[in-house]
């Protein structure tokens, strides 16, 4: 494949800018891609010429850049809310539209031959107050309903849900083994319908939403996303099998990094290649025999492991402690879920506990060698003890003080942007005015030298990236408020946040020889784009060399 006159940016060592945002080299360029690598780059305003029976995509001009990878979010979820209702803002406002809603799912499923439950998603009480499962039953009746909190902690099950899973409406009775403390209950004992946490517990009990990876993958490719990173952390063995299989077979066509949960075992670690048959002798496109000294890149890959944090329920530091300590025995980093001021505190103390206890130092955040080469014993890459490339996840709340301890330690923090534009009006009324300032910030943390990446939370957050990069710059909220200014970024450096490869999120690639070719094409030179980012301005995206999506507008 020949990719004709393409604007790319210059590596950041070319520039001598170290990490962060690159500039456009002088003059287009062709880039040839081959061997799952990008092969050659033709010098500026030269063509290559093209080998016999070499595809060709003229670029005239558009920016080409490496595909994007979202640091953050959870896959099996995002495909079931596609056959999902959504509930809350800023499609649905009020407790009118809600209840409109709810009803019209409710007597869809009433019509339907076989029956079935109603699955909403997206609910926000600033639409409809708080939810029980008296008010759901008032909204739905027989028709067992169930519905999630935007946060993804809690779903609110009516009463006909609640004895589909073995929960009796009435007080102390009913099958509750493993739920733990997460039925919620009346003094009396009654079940709330409110369960929290409990998604493992609940998934063992109803029926199996029908989803379609191939279409989210389809999607992801339209947007220029050629990589995922699953933040799930209680993956079910049966979602793990369905992945991998999705990802051997090439139904899903990006790369994918599972973070490992506790109830995972070492089967995490196998690699799927897209040359190797998965389980069931499917080939991956493109597939072909991978031979000795190939530089194609596996597939599926085992990132950090997960560890969450609830304020209602917080582990003792020591504990933590000895959690992470762990996993940095067997070479893993971790991943903490941090989205309130006390959860980070309690992580970094964790954190610093665990690496004082056996001789751990910080990562160093410059000793990486990108993604390109291999991870050097200084890299944040490198999975070796004493040197773990542990992240935060979201830092929803990061203070100056905590921000320093988390330079001090080199983490790094995977940050959601868009919640400012999808959940910031709600921020503003409910968050303590405190916290307000130090929201999901950006440029206070790259200023402070702290490697920062992010991701979408899809479905908890909309999955397309491009309005988390508007966002960055942006930060303004869906009422129009500007909320956290001082945190603004500029385009290439909100887009950078999305171009680090999964096991270095923070070092933003760029098109060098021999890289990986997981690329995507905009129809537009770069800085045009960012004036107002959109993912209608991907034409083309590449994986592994191979045209993967096109627009139709891609100059084929």
């Amino acid at each position: 494949m020949l990719v004709r006159r393409a604007e790319i940016l210059a590596a950041p060592s070319a520039v001598g800018v170290g990490p962060g945002p690159g500039t456009a080299r002088t003059g287009l360029v062709d880039v040839r891609l081959a061997g799952g690598t990008v092969a050659e780059i033709g010098p500026p305003g030269r063509r290559l010429d093209r080998h016999p029976g070499e595809e060709e995509v003229d670029a005239a001009g558009g920016a080409l850049l490496p595909g994007l990878h979202d640091h953050h979010l959870h896959l099996m979820s995002l495909a079931a809310s596609m056959a999902s209702v959504f509930l809350g803002p800023p499609a649905v406002t009020d407790a009118r539209e809600f209840a409109e809603r709810l009803g019209e799912a409710a007597g869809a499923a009433r019509r339907s031959p076989h029956g079935g439950w109603v699955r909403g998603i997206g609910y926000h009480p600033a639409t409809a107050g708080d939810l029980d499962r008296w008010a759901l039953d008032a909204l739905t009746g027989d028709v067992p309903t169930r519905v999630q909190h935007r946060g993804g902690a809690l779903w609110v099950l009516n009463s006909a849900a609640l004895r589909e899973v073995g929960l009796s409406p009435h007080a102390g009775t009913g099958a509750s083994a493993g739920a733990g403390e997460g039925i919620e209950r009346t003094p009396a004992g009654t079940p709330t319908g409110r369960l929290w946490r409990l998604d493992s517990w609940l998934a063992a009990r109803v029926p199996r939403v029908a989803v379609d990876l191939g279409a989210l993958g389809q999607a992801a490719l339209a947007a220029g996303v050629t990589g995922f990173t699953d933040a799930t952390p209680e993956r079910r063995p049966s979602d793990r099998a369905a992945l991998a299989e999705a990802v051997a077979a090439g139904v899903l066509p990006q790369r994918l990094t599972l973070m490992r949960s506790c109830a995972e075992t070492a089967e995490t670690e196998r690699p799927v290649r897209p040359e190797t048959p998965g389980s069931d002798g499917a080939r991956a496109p493109g597939g072909t025999a991978e031979g000795p000294g190939s530089r194609r890149q596996p597939r599926l890959t085992a990132g950090p492991l997960k560890i969450m944090l609830d304020d209602t329920d917080l582990p003792d530091p020591d504990s933590l402690a000895e959690r992470i300590r762990a996993a940095h025995r067997s070479g893993v980093p971790v991943a903490v879920h941090c989205v309130t001021r006390v959860q980070l505190v309690v992580a970094l103390a964790a954190i610093e506990s665990a690496r004082s206890r056996v001789g751990d130092g910080p990562a160093s955040p410059t000793g990486s060698t990108g993604s390109t080469g291999p991870s050097s014993p200084s890299s944040p890459s490198s999975l070796v003890p004493g040197r773990p490339a542990d992240r935060i996840e979201h830092g929803a709340v990061i203070p100056p003080e905590l921000a320093a301890l988390i330079r001090a330690a080199g983490l790094t923090v995977v940050t959601q942007p868009n919640f400012v534009a999808e959940r910031g009006d709600a921020y503003l009324a409910e968050v303590d005015p405190d916290d307000i300032p130090w929201l999901y910030p950006c440029r206070s943390l790259l200023a402070a030298g702290i490697a920062v990446a992010a991701g979408t939370d899809a479905p908890f957050g909309h999955p397309d990236p491009w309005r988390a990069v508007r966002a960055a710059v942006h930060r303004r909220t869906p009422a129009g408020t500007l909320l956290g200014a001082a945190e603004r970024v500029d385009g290439r450096t909100a887009l950078d946040l999305f171009l680090g490869p999964p096991d270095d999120p923070a070092r933003p690639r760029r098109i060098t020889q021999g890289m990986p070719a997981d690329l995507c094409l905009l129809r537009l030179p770069l800085d045009e784009a960012l004036t107002d980012p959109q993912a209608t301005d991907v034409v083309a995206t590449f994986v592994d060399g191979t045209l993967a999506y096109s627009s139709g507008s891609a100059g084929l």
